[in-house]
């Protein structure tokens, strides 16, 4: 009986050592997969667009999620593109007399490049 005790004590020290090492806080781990996990969290974090944008004309609005940006020419990449933060957005180039252009652009923290050429509202497409 005085054994059974005994063991039942040491897996509860061992139980309450366990708790309370996980709760001292976290460990750092050097291993290939916890610094390919800290580089992606690194890479999450850092998921923003520099997106340059060339139009005809360069005069067009560009809304990006509804909100007015600027004209077409002021993104053009000097000095910089249309800043877009991390998720998907939508980007809207409008201009009187045309028709608008839409499109979907999610960030892959790269520069990226969209030419934009607005149809006039009166021109036929020729089938």
């Amino acid at each position: 009986m005085a054994l059974v005790k005994t063991e039942r004590s040491r897996g509860w020290l061992a139980l309450v050592g366990l708790v309370l090492g996980c709760a001292s806080g976290p460990e750092q781990v050097d291993s290939p997969a916890a610094e390919r996990a800290r580089e992606m969290m690194r890479t999450m974090r850092s998921r923003n667009g520099n997106l340059l944008l060339r139009c005809e004309p360069a005069d067009a609005e560009v809304y990006l999620d509804g909100v007015a940006q600027g004209v077409c020419s002021d993104f053009g990449g000097r000095p910089s593109g249309l800043q877009v933060g991390l998720g998907l957005h939508r980007i809207d180039v409008k201009k009187d007399g045309h028709w608008p252009y839409t499109t979907y652009y999610e960030p892959s923290s790269a520069r990226a490049g969209l030419t934009i050429k607005l149809r006039p509202m009166g021109e036929e497409r020729g089938l």
